[in-house]
This record gives C-alpha cells, structure tokens and sequence, in this order.
C-alpha cells in the first residue's frame, strides 16, 4: 500500500519536471538569440563605420583632386603673363604647348626657331596687339606718376615753413627748468598756443610779457620738460646774444611772413623725418641792417614791411 502511493506521487511531479527543464532550455535559447542579435548589431555598426570611412577616403581623394586642378589653373595663369610659350612634353602626342601670349618684340639677337614654331601653333588673339599697346601706354603713364617724385621731395625752401605774427600775451618760467619759459601766445587762432622756449638766460622775463613776436606754427608739438610746445618763437642768435624777431610796426596776430621769389603754401606739419627745418634753417639769416632774410629775400609781411633784430646783424635765426 505504502510502495503504490510513492509511484503516484512520483507519476504526478514528473510534468513539473518537464515543464521546469524546457523553461530552462527556453531561457538558454533566449540568452542565445540576444547574445546572436548584438553581434549581428556589433556587426552592422562596425560595416556601417568601414562604409563612411571609404566614403571619407573618397571625398578627401575627390577635394585633393580639386585643389590641385585649381593649383594647375593658378600656375597656367601665371605662366600667360608675359612669358613666351614653351613646349612641353605630352604622353599623347609627345609635344603640348602651352597657351602664353609672346611678349613685344625687342632689339637684340634673333630668337631661336623654335620660338616661332611655338608662335605658330598657338597664334595670340586678333585684340591682343591692341590691348598690349592700351597696356603698355597706361604703364607708361603708371612710371611717370610714380617717377615724378612729390612737392616734399622737389621744394625744400622757406616756403615750408608756417611762419606768423604772433602776440606774447603771457608768460612765465617753467615750472620743471629754469632756463625755459612757458608762454601763451596768440598766433591769430581761436585760442592761444603753449609755447616753450630757452630764452630765460637772454631775455628778462618782463620784456616777455604783451610782445609781439615771428612764430613758426608747423613744427610738430613736442613735449619739453612736460609741457607740450605748439609752436617756436624766431630769434636772431649767436653763441654770446639771442634777440627775438620783432614783425613790422601794424602787422596783427596770425599774418603770414612771406618771402620774394619762394610762392607756395607751408606743410601743415612738417615730418620730422624729412627734415625740412634742419635743410632750410642754415640760410635764415639777418642782414648787414638787421633784417631777417632766407637767402637774401627778406622775412615780410605784406603791405607792412619786413622783420627785424633789433641789434644784431649778420647773424644766425633759429
């Protein structure tokens, strides 16, 4: 009784049994299967990545292919300016010309034949004689604008220079050095100009005050001891005396100093670099009666008269 009872028993666990080893073969097939799809997917991406390389491969051959077609383009264009063709070698047909327009004609010794045998193949356009001539006639005119050279390098005279009446209103010494004075001077402007000028060792400083004066306007302003100069009072000079120029008698702040026989209008700043003042200023001079002059030809004012030193004769101004 007890032996039928154990054979039941097992008889009715043996479908379970089954049933829990194919689940168990099922999760095996499965894992398989995922296992299967992420190599075909790892396969997929790896193709998918040699497919755009090669496509890279392709599209860098293809851009170099350009670059140097249009490297050949620049070089043909250049080898047409002016150089004569030459003939070059061709697999096709063993000689291949290269299309260039032969320069002009020009004396000396007869070209080779070859030249001509080239000319021929490759005959110029029937405007090119045309344009040639239109081309070398502007760059003619190009090299005689660029031959002729400029007013500052042909005219280097006293008409360079912006010379003026001007009146001393005030003036003092400089604060940082005890041989210049610091002046403002009127120089016919809508306000004064800052002068500095070293003439505390030959002029008292009362005799600078409400003075007129000749004043050069066109030296470029320069920094003396911190104090901007704008301008540079004339003096007759010499190593022992310094006078300062004094205009003629009713001459106004701002009229123009001119000189006979040198026309023209002053650089609005001179460049140091050209050094006008330092060509012009070996011939400023007084006269045996004091009158100031540039080569002879007096400092004047027109329709009021000349400029002067007071004493000093033959002498030097600067």
């Amino acid at each position: 009784m007890f032996l039928a009872r154990s054979v039941v028993k097992m008889s009715s666990h043996s479908p379970l049994l089954r049933l829990e080893q194919r689940a168990a073969e099922a999760d095996q097939i499965i894992e398989y299967l995922k296992q299967q799809v992420q190599l075909l997917k790892d396969k997929a991406i790896s193709q998918a990545s040699v497919r755009e390389e090669k496509k890279l491969m392709l599209e860098n051959a293809k851009l170099k292919n350009d670059i140097e077609e249009l490297k050949n383009q620049l070089l043909e264009k250049e080898k047409r300016r002016g150089v004569r063709d030459v003939a070059m070698p061709s697999g096709d047909t063993g000689v291949e010309l290269c299309s260039k327009p032969i320069p002009p004609k020009v004396s000396g010794p007869a070209p080779s034949a070859a030249a001509p045998a080239a000319a021929a193949h490759s005959p110029p356009p029937k405007d090119e004689g045309k344009k040639k001539k239109q081309e070398k006639k502007g760059g003619e005119r190009v090299e005689k604008k660029q031959a002729a050279p400029s007013q500052e390098e042909v005219k280097v005279d006293v008409s360079r220079l912006d010379l003026r009446v001007g009146r001393i209103i005030a003036a003092e010494k400089h604060p940082d050095a005890d041989s210049l004075y610091v002046e403002q001077v009127d120089v016919g402007e809508a306000a004064p100009r800052t002068v500095v000028s070293g003439l505390v060792k030959h002029i008292p400083l009362d005799q600078m005050q409400n003075r007129m004066a000749v004043l050069m306007c066109n030296l470029k302003p320069a920094k003396m001891r911190g104090v901007v100069s704008q301008a540079m009072v004339m003096c007759a000079s010499s190593p022992e005396k310094v006078e300062i120029l004094d205009p003629p008698s009713g001459a106004s702040p701002g009229d123009r100093v001119t000189f006979q026989g040198f026309p023209g209008e002053p650089d609005k700043e001179l460049n140091p670099k050209k050094k006008v003042w330092e060509q012009v200023q070996p011939d400023l001079r007084t006269d045996a009666q004091c009158v100031a002059t540039y080569k002879g030809a007096a400092f004047e004012v027109a329709g009021k008269g000349v400029c002067r030193a007071q004493t000093m004769s033959n002498s030097g101004i600067k």
